[in-house]
């Protein structure tokens, strides 16, 4: 039998639990986690007046940002690759885990570009001393949690990763760590 205080507790250790990696401020959502690989969403109705909150990412993201070293960054200029888009915060053990292997994988495969965007709230300078101790290969862009890049949905859990064929579209999204073979499989299973 459930005592009273611990039924109270319950749904609480739940949420915990299913709790993706986000900061402690950040509040839980009370929906369910999604499961670890979640298939492609559809791209939004256009013209729709969406809630940001409910945005989907869409079937052919376009993505124009300044990187931290300065140079503009646009998926556009990556057709004819795959392309890794890899949300992730620096306050995300599982995300700083997944880095090494996504910065060998950016610098050995020609055919496969990574691009790390940063989803918080951080300055320039902050990000590049995280970065001087935990270097990458593929630029990095830092993505402010209020006002995502509009292609793309609202990160649910982190880390989140797009992979983009060399057409531009989305041909598959991870929710959680991701390695070189999970990526490597996709690929080869879209051939």
């Amino acid at each position: 039998m459930i005592r009273p205080p611990l039924l109270k507790a319950l749904p609480l250790a739940l949420l915990l639990a299913l709790a993706a990696c986000k900061p402690a401020q950040e509040p839980t959502p009370a929906s369910s986690a999604p499961p670890a690989q979640a298939p492609t969403p559809a791209a939004p109705a256009e013209g729709a007046d969406e809630n940001p909150a409910e945005r989907t990412t869409a079937e052919f993201p376009t993505l124009k940002m300044k990187a931290i070293d300065g140079s503009d960054y646009d998926l556009a200029a990556h057709r004819g690759k795959w392309v890794v888009v890899n949300f992730w915060a620096t306050w995300c053990a599982p995300c700083r885990k997944e880095m090494p292997e996504l910065s060998a994988l950016h610098a050995m495969r020609s055919n496969i570009e990574v691009v790390g965007l940063a989803y918080e709230d951080i300055e320039t300078p902050e990000m590049q001393a995280f970065l001087g101790k935990h270097p990458v290969t593929y630029p990095i862009v830092v993505v402010d949690p209020f006002d995502p890049p509009a292609d793309f949905a609202i990160p649910r859990g982190l880390p989140l990763t797009h992979l983009i064929d060399p057409n531009g579209k989305v041909a598959h999204t991870f929710l959680g760590p991701v390695t070189a073979t999970d990526i490597e499989q996709q690929i080869a299973a879209a051939r």
